[in-house]
């Protein structure tokens, strides 16, 4: 029998059956109730109100995090199905993730995201700074683990491959700001009196998809890899934007992120032309005429004319084909430093592909996300953050909804009862949190029939 199947039980176990000592149930059935799970959570449900690039107003069409997320589902099952069936007699076959397991790790990637996109992200960090910060990957977790309402402590209870799939960054938050000196000065900051006058750009979180609340969890998806694996899966670098990273990822989470990047450069940059953000002349000069197209072309003109003809039909049609090109072109590598297939084998584009690939993404980023009109839109959702943090944390018995509230009261800590809050607002869409603002800020807004 194959490592893969003899192990099959143990991945599959969920943490409550790992507490309780109950056996784990066949793969099949197992990750088809993950991806269920999943899909009938309040939290994935609220992806559909929180924005992905653009404002949810501007139109029906325009993507939002609940639809990326399908998107990134519907890629990340074409990859694996690629890596089938190019991967005859090849020993990688065996510990590729069911169409069902990919489906929900991918569904599930964006769950801890907050409103207003990483526009919310900086701001509840800044505000939690000192109480064991915020970031989404993190917040993922939390709701996969503890937050989400499946069970009354073990959250939506993933199995433990599906949980190990969504660990983009395994490492501890607080681990890593331990290791930047710089930042940790920087905590110590009074809080300030006017957040208009804040610098949020100094207010990053760093890359960790664990709170320190969550290392047992963490402790428990690891626990199947020896400790020299766990030691170098677990290891912080330096790198050069500051904060300390992992250097590597699971082979079901190197699938998910090429899902999520083909769709972040590929889907996304068919809003930006739909909304005319993008004329054909930029794309021309930038991506078609850049030096780095001109050595891997992997299509011509059509392909241009079709993205940017006034039929919806043609855009469509060359989305479809750029996606299919990247799809096509994925393979498994090998990395030796690990013992385990589930951290040896990684999933990777070609090289012209991956190429091409970052090229899309930063023109995506150049010419779209850090445009002064979406910037705008990014500062003005951090603003309504901060100041809702700041006021149910001076007026909690007033503001917060009872449940919470008494969550709230019940914390043994200043820590805790802040991360409560965080859990609060990061829960919200993006018209909650709006509505929110309105009814305590603004004089003519607000009904004592509006519910909290």
């Amino acid at each position: 029998m194959h490592q893969a199947h003899q192990e099959e039980r143990d991945w599959t176990q969920r943490y409550t059956d790992f507490l309780e000592g109950k056996p784990s149930r066949e793969a099949r059935i197992v990750y088809q109730r993950d991806r269920a799970r999943v899909i009938h959570s309040a939290s994935f449900r609220r992806l559909q109100a929180k924005t992905q690039i653009f404002g949810l107003n501007e139109s029906d069409f325009y993507r939002t995090r609940l639809t990326h997320s399908m998107e990134v589902a519907q890629i990340g099952s074409g990859l694996v199905e690629q890596l089938i069936t190019v991967g005859d007699g090849k020993a990688y076959m065996d510990w590729l993730p069911s169409f069902y397991l990919i489906e929900a790790i991918c569904l599930a990637h964006d769950l801890g995201h907050p409103p207003y996109g990483h526009g919310g992200e900086v701001a509840l960090n800044y505000m939690m700074r000192r109480h064991g910060g915020f970031e989404g990957n993190a917040q993922t977790l939390r709701i996969l683990s503890r937050l989400g309402e499946y069970t009354p402590k073990n959250g939506i209870d993933l199995s433990r491959r599906a949980t190990l799939g969504v660990l983009k960054y395994p490492a501890i938050y607080d681990d890593v700001v331990a290791l930047n000196k710089d930042y940790q000065i920087q905590m110590q900051e009074k809080d300030a009196f006017d957040f208009r006058t804040l610098d949020m750009s100094r207010w990053y979180p760093p890359k960790a998809s664990v709170y320190l609340e969550e290392k047992e969890q963490f402790d428990w998806v690891l626990g199947m890899f020896s400790e020299a694996d766990k030691t170098l899966f677990t290891q912080l670098k330096p790198d050069e934007k500051g904060f300390h990273k992992t250097q590597y990822k699971a082979l079901d989470t190197t699938v998910m992120e090429l899902a999520d990047d083909i769709a972040y450069g590929i889907h996304d940059l068919e809003d930006a032309v739909a909304m005319g953000m993008v004329s054909r002349d930029l794309w021309q000069a930038e991506v078609m005429e850049n030096p780095v197209f001109k050595q891997y072309p992997l299509w011509d003109n059509t392909m241009s004319e079709r993205l940017f003809s006034s039929r919806s039909k043609d855009r469509k049609h060359a989305i479809s084909k750029m996606v299919g090109i990247m799809v096509e072109s994925i393979y498994m590598d090998e990395n030796t430093v690990f013992e385990h297939p589930l951290l040896r084998y990684q999933a990777k584009l070609g090289d012209s592909e991956m190429a091409v690939l970052e090229l899309l993404k930063r023109f995506v980023y150049v010419h779209v996300i850090t445009l002064p009109e979406v910037k705008g839109m990014e500062y003005k959702g951090q603003l309504i953050v901060l100041d809702l943090f700041k006021s149910l944390r001076a007026n909690p018995e007033a503001l917060l909804p009872r449940n919470t509230y008494e969550k709230f009261v019940s914390s043994e800590s200043e820590r805790e009862q802040l991360r409560v809050l965080s859990d609060y607002i990061a829960g919200m869409t993006n018209t909650y949190a709006s509505r929110m603002y309105e009814k305590f800020f603004t004089a003519s807004q607000g009904s004592i029939f509006d519910r909290i």
